[in-house]
């Protein structure tokens, strides 16, 4: 279709209008252009990554090889030969998160320009939306698949200590051209997160907010909000879920509601949990919740665990009533 359509206007939430957004088919206008082929460029790359990620399967057989014979030269150099290509991968994975961060606020700036209002970019600039919401699309794919695979880390803390050893005994380090020691403590605070994609991105929001203090918050923090409705609606309606061609766009809209919501919530001065937020909270968290349960776990401890703090307390209350835990409901709504 192509076209943002406005399919209802304000509610007694008071959160503005929701839309239809083609998430499938929106095409940039010549206004677009610029900022689209910036991005793009980024984008076109993030399957490629995911697959990588997909198949990392990590030098545990090698590394605890290495560990049980310390005094074995030759398991020494066959884990640290198993490890350098693997810590390649990952600095190529950490660098396409400062890319992402770059594109991102580009979208931003786009989005949330003057002299229209957040809504009237969504309207006018659907190609731009859809960029966006593939950005964080792509975030929590990563996250998820970062979260269940322990050998990254592992990989990454043997490659430190080793590449640590090897200077202290003055050994030449094969790799460590590739990742030195200032690039090494960088990655090491990426892979420490438990979803060090979405933190990328939750700085990259809160630092744009702060370096353009020209621009009111609300420009930001009501296009997080306006796109969190636009998922929310055409999940919970048959009719606009129906005009999706692709049955993978359901996840896909899941995924972008969550990842505003979150970011929503490390911009706003009250978060998204608050009463005064312009997300219906409780509308998504439903939508989560009539889901096939193991197609959204992953979303819903995003929501638990990557908020902020004073988020914290009313997600507990309002997912512990409304996904499994009944009679806290009121503590949320006083």
């Amino acid at each position: 279709m192509g076209n943002l359509l406005k399919v209802l206007t304000c509610t007694d939430l008071e959160q503005g209008p929701n839309f239809f957004l083609d998430f499938e088919n929106a095409q940039p206008t010549e206004s677009e252009k610029e900022i689209y082929n910036q991005v793009n460029v980024v984008l076109k790359d993030a399957e490629g990554i995911l697959e990588d990620l997909q198949s990392y399967r990590g030098a545990g057989h090698e590394i605890r090889e290495a560990i049980q014979h310390p005094a074995d030269e030759k398991l020494q150099e066959k884990a640290w030969g198993a490890v350098v290509p693997l810590v390649g991968k990952l600095k190529k994975f950490y660098e396409f998160s400062q890319r992402l961060e770059a594109a991102l606020r580009g979208l931003l700036g786009a989005l949330t320009s003057t002299p229209y209002s957040p809504t009237q970019h969504l309207e006018r600039e659907q190609a731009l939306a859809k960029q966006f919401a593939e950005i964080l699309h792509f975030t929590l794919r990563f996250d998820e698949l970062k979260m269940t695979n322990p050998a990254i880390q592992n990989d990454f803390s043997y490659y430190r200590r080793t590449l640590s050893r090897m200077r202290i005994n003055n050994v030449p380090a094969e790799g460590e051209n590739e990742v030195n020691n200032e690039l090494a403590n960088r990655m090491s605070l990426f892979y420490a997160e438990a979803t060090p994609m979405l933190k990328t991105l939750s700085d990259a929001t809160t630092k744009f907010v702060s370096e353009n203090k020209n621009l009111p918050i609300e420009n930001t923090t009501d296009c997080l909000s306006t796109m969190a409705s636009v998922c929310r609606v055409m999940l919970e309606t048959p009719e606009y879920r129906s005009r999706f061609t692709n049955e993978e766009t359901v996840s896909f809209c899941l995924r972008v509601m969550v990842g505003v919501i979150i970011l929503y919530d490390h911009v706003h001065p009250v978060g998204a949990f608050a009463k005064t937020s312009k997300i219906d909270m409780k509308g998504c968290i439903k939508v989560l919740k009539d889901q096939p349960p193991n197609s959204v776990e992953g979303l819903l401890n995003a929501l638990r665990y990557t908020i902020t703090l004073v988020s914290q307390l009313f997600a507990h209350i309002l997912l512990s009533n409304l996904v499994g835990e009944p009679g806290e409901e009121k503590a949320y709504q006083d």
